[in-house]
């Protein structure tokens, strides 16, 4: 069952069924920190926990706003996509360029249509303009304009719900990345300990290059190639493989230790989960030239809920991001990609 199942069907099944929901729920926070599960009812210890944070999950995820249908042709139309993409011609080929969009129209069995994440760098800058007051046209009247940089599309889904579901489950993988980088952040006098924190600062690092957790949602970087992927994954494998052989040398009390630890330190991150990250909305009255207008404007302009997500870390990350739906007829060929490269010289 998916995640987004398990946190809509809640309350609807026998108690058995939520047990077994309920321990479904706990191996996916448990799947990048498993040292966890060697802890004796370790599930037990994770349920208040996992319930506040499945509440702070539902939340998030039903208050993002419903996808936008990125093409040139709903630039004018599509207040959203008029507001993150300068022109019309602008808006295919960020989709196009995107590897994991191509991945997933390569395969002749998917839809027609795919609904993804659409991360960006928001700017604002002030500036001085001309503004109509009442009957009046000043100039120099103090103005502030957006715009969105950096455009980045990832995780790819076949339906809405699809993609709610994928993202309900990154912020859970989020949560476990947090509880890994308390405990690796962690200080002690122990060189076992100190062997120990430096190997989960690997992992840390490793599984976030993958695209694991919000940041991989968000697009921050260039994420990992598709060359590069294998052996990412034999890297996490054999940092693994250390982490088990430090807690077997460490004999029974090292491996209290470490599981012990990365139990409590996810249990404080799921009580806290808003703290782990948020989703902020903002909203904002945007004029067709994406000039902030007062709200409640008669002027031209659309009424926007713009999502920004926050991410601890070193460096923290603040992206602002969008669902959006592109149909694969709209993409974009690889000459046709080489051609719009030309035209921007």
């Amino acid at each position: 069952m998916t995640v987004l199942n398990w946190l809509r069907r809640r309350g609807k099944h026998p108690d058995g069924a939520r047990d077994a929901e309920r321990a479904a729920l706990a191996e996916r926070v448990t799947r990048l920190c498993p040292y966890v599960r060697l802890v004796g009812g370790y599930r037990k210890r994770l349920a208040p926990a996992l319930a506040i944070a499945d509440r702070y999950v539902r939340d998030v995820v039903a208050g993002l706003p419903p996808a936008s249908v990125a093409s040139e042709a709903t630039w004018n139309s599509d207040p959203y996509i008029h507001a993150f993409f300068g022109t019309a011609q602008d808006v295919m080929p960020v989709f196009s360029r995107s590897p994991d969009l191509r991945d997933y129209f390569s395969n002749a069995a998917s839809p027609a249509e795919a609904y993804c994440v659409l991360g960006m760098e928001k700017l604002e800058r002030r500036t001085l303009g001309v503004a109509l007051e009442g009957d009046v046209m000043r100039t120099e009247v103090p103005q502030t304009t957006v715009s969105f940089t950096d455009h980045r599309v990832s995780i790819c889904a076949a339906t809405e719900a699809a993609l709610r579901d994928e993202i309900a489950g990154r912020m859970l993988d989020q949560f476990a990345l947090q509880a890994l980088a308390e405990v690796a952040g962690g200080t002690s006098r122990r060189d076992r300990i100190e062997r120990e924190q430096a190997l989960l600062t690997t992992r840390l690092h490793l599984l976030e290059k993958q695209g694991v957790g919000m940041r991989g949602v968000l697009g921050e970087g260039d994420g990992a190639q598709a060359g590069e992927s294998a052996r990412l994954r034999e890297q996490v494998a054999q940092n693994e493989a250390a982490l088990a052989a430090l807690s077997a040398a460490g004999g029974q009390g090292g491996r209290a230790g470490m599981p012990e630890r990365q139990l409590h330190a996810l249990v404080d991150v799921l009580t806290h989960a808003a703290a782990s990250f948020s989703v902020e909305r903002e909203a904002v009255r945007l004029s067709p030239m994406n000039i902030v207008l007062p709200p409640g404007s008669a002027g031209p302009g659309a009424d926007l809920q713009l999502m920004t997500a926050r991410v601890p870390g070193d460096p923290p990350l603040a992206r602002t991001f969008s669902l959006v739906c592109v149909a694969r007829a709209g993409m974009l060929s690889p000459m046709q990609l080489l051609d719009e490269a030309a035209r921007m010289l």
